[in-house]
């Protein structure tokens, strides 16, 4: 067994630190309290200091009549060899493209979208794998069309030159940028008259702009597809009008 035993200079050492250490505790909280203190008034300062926002994402469309069509257009031929159906298939499609340029149509809004060779299959009864019993070629062109007059007769002549596939057409504006800007001005009004409102509803006044920024816009169909083709002297067509959107979000100062 050991015995430890303190002398009354020992004690008196040891009663000496508890009486330094709590002025030191106190001491630490103090400073804590005056550091929680000057937080507290640093962040009501920082939280005063914040700039007021408010911001609005709105609209703005046009409507434009469509000036130009796109035509998708093809040449279809089946033969026992694949050397026969494309022989067909490029004499048919020359002529067509000739035609078509003799018509006023120009060299650059003709292009041949799509070329495929492929087998054609016959299908067997007694259960064995289908056999090939001849070719298909396909030839598809695009034009463009700049005289919207001229649709019935361009559809009309492209079948009587041989066309035997009519893909569907569009429509669209040639320069669709001035409308786009147009829009863009129809779009900021927009939010400004919203923004304004808001401003208003929260006892403030609309500042200054801090940002704007454009959503892009993807267009949607561009006009109705081909639904009534009556392949005679005329062809009806119905253009309709195309809207041209832009979204813009705006940031103001509140004041």
């Amino acid at each position: 067994m050991t015995y430890s035993f303190a002398s009354a200079a020992g004690r008196n050492m040891w009663r000496r630190r508890r009486a330094w250490a709590k002025p030191s505790l106190f001491a630490a909280l103090a400073i804590f309290a005056a550091g929680v203190t000057v937080a507290d008034r640093a962040l009501a300062g920082e939280v005063a200091g914040m700039q007021r926002t408010v911001v609005v994402s709105s609209e703005g469309s046009v409507a434009a009549r469509p000036d130009i069509v796109r035509i998708s257009s093809g040449v279809v031929t089946e033969a026992e060899t694949a050397r026969a159906a494309l022989a067909d298939n490029t004499t048919v499609m020359t002529a067509l493209i000739s035609n078509l340029k003799a018509a006023g149509i120009a060299a650059d809004d003709l292009q041949t979208s799509s070329f495929t060779v492929s087998p054609r299959y016959q299908q067997r009864r007694d259960g064995k794998a289908p056999a090939i019993d001849g070719y298909r070629v396909s030839n598809e062109v695009h034009v463009v069309l700049r005289d919207m007059k001229r649709v019935g007769e361009i559809l009309d002549k492209l079948v009587t030159l041989g066309a035997n596939e009519i893909g569907g057409l569009s429509f669209d504006v040639s320069e669709p940028e001035a409308l786009k800007d147009q829009a863009r001005k129809l779009a900021f009004e927009n939010a400004r008259h919203r923004a304004k409102l808001y401003a208003v509803a929260g006892g403030a006044e609309l500042g200054d702009v801090i940002a704007i920024s454009e959503e892009v816009v993807h267009p949607g169909p561009r006009g109705p597809m081909l639904a009534r083709a009556a392949m005679s002297e005329s062809v009806p067509i119905e253009a309709g009008t195309q809207r041209i959107e832009a979204r813009v979000t705006v940031t103001w100062a509140l004041k």
